[in-house]
């Protein structure tokens, strides 16, 4: 009986054999890569909650800078260095910037606006911010209009929970018969220009604060949203920021937005578009100076 013999492993086979080893060293490295990037230059973020309205809604997808303010612990992404106070090439944010503190418990990332730096007083008298015995401009303006989008907003479709609630008699209905929300707002100037939009539409706990001198290396932040935010005002164990932050807990600064997608976002990647809030795209999160105010 004839025999089949297999035939030889040429040399061209053996180079198509996969070398697993390579494999896994390369994308161990691209995987660093992404980490060192998003650890040492810039890493998207996503807005979840409304503290930040009307500069920032939920829905809006932004990048966020590391490097301006040097880096510490809290630029690692996914916070995997230990907490500590130190910084390299240390950095002082300016007056309006938004910025990422981080809880001083838990590694929870928040977003708020600089708005006293080391050594301000900063004072809190009926929602009026008052820096080193001054008040900050401060005017109101036109409402804002801001989108009514209850599961977004809150994973609520029935409008019960607070934070609709806050917004409840502010609730309108436009031309189009759609309904959005239209509370109070105002325009503040900090001191060296920075101008930008807030809503204060109700009497409550951190209307009133301080005074209160910001500890050296550290800043005091809020949220837009006066009141609906846990930022410095606010202690720790409600949440908040608990007074000044310290600037090795602040992992980055807030650039510009991205996307934005609206309440109506699914599965179906025909909505991916229909729910796009193409206005918002590329908007810078730096603030503008007011008229008259030197750029630096």
């Amino acid at each position: 009986m004839a025999t089949i013999e297999s035939p030889p492993v040429t040399e061209s086979d053996a180079s198509e054999k996969v070398n697993w080893l390579a494999e896994i060293r390369g994308l161990a490295l691209m995987l660093l890569a992404v980490l060192a990037f998003h650890s040492l230059v810039a890493k998207p973020f996503y807005i979840p909650s409304t503290s930040m309205m009307p500069s920032l809604w939920v829905g809006d997808r932004l990048v966020v800078s590391k490097y301006p303010y040097g880096w510490s612990w809290a630029s690692a992404s996914f916070h995997l260095l230990p907490r500590g106070s130190w910084r390299v090439w240390p950095a002082t944010p300016e007056y309006g910037d938004i910025v990422i503190p981080v809880h001083p418990d838990d590694d929870i990332d928040y977003i708020k606006r600089v708005v006293a730096l080391p050594g301000d007083t900063i004072e809190v008298r009926d929602g009026h911010i008052i820096l080193n015995g001054t008040p900050i401009k401060r005017e109101v303006v036109p409402a804002v209009r801001l989108p009514f989008e209850p599961e977004l907003m809150c994973g609520d479709s029935d409008g019960q929970r607070p934070c609709l609630q806050a917004f409840a008699d502010y609730r309108e209905t436009g031309p189009d018969g759609r309904d959005f929300f239209a509370p109070p707002t105002w325009r503040e100037t900090l001191p060296n220009g920075a101008t930008y939009l807030t809503i204060d539409y109700r009497n409550q706990e951190l209307d009133n604060y301080g005074p209160y001198t910001v500890p050296a290396d550290s800043v005091f932040v809020m949220g837009d949203n006066r009141d609906l935010s846990a930022d410095s005002r606010a202690l720790a164990i409600a949440d908040g920021l608990g007074d000044g932050v310290p600037m090795a807990n602040i992992g980055g600064r807030a650039e510009f937005i991205t996307f934005s997608l609206d309440g109506s976002t699914t599965w179906n990647p025909a909505s991916w578009f229909s729910s796009m809030r193409g206005d918002r795209a590329w908007t810078t999160l730096r603030p503008p100076l007011a008229e008259g105010a030197a750029a630096k």
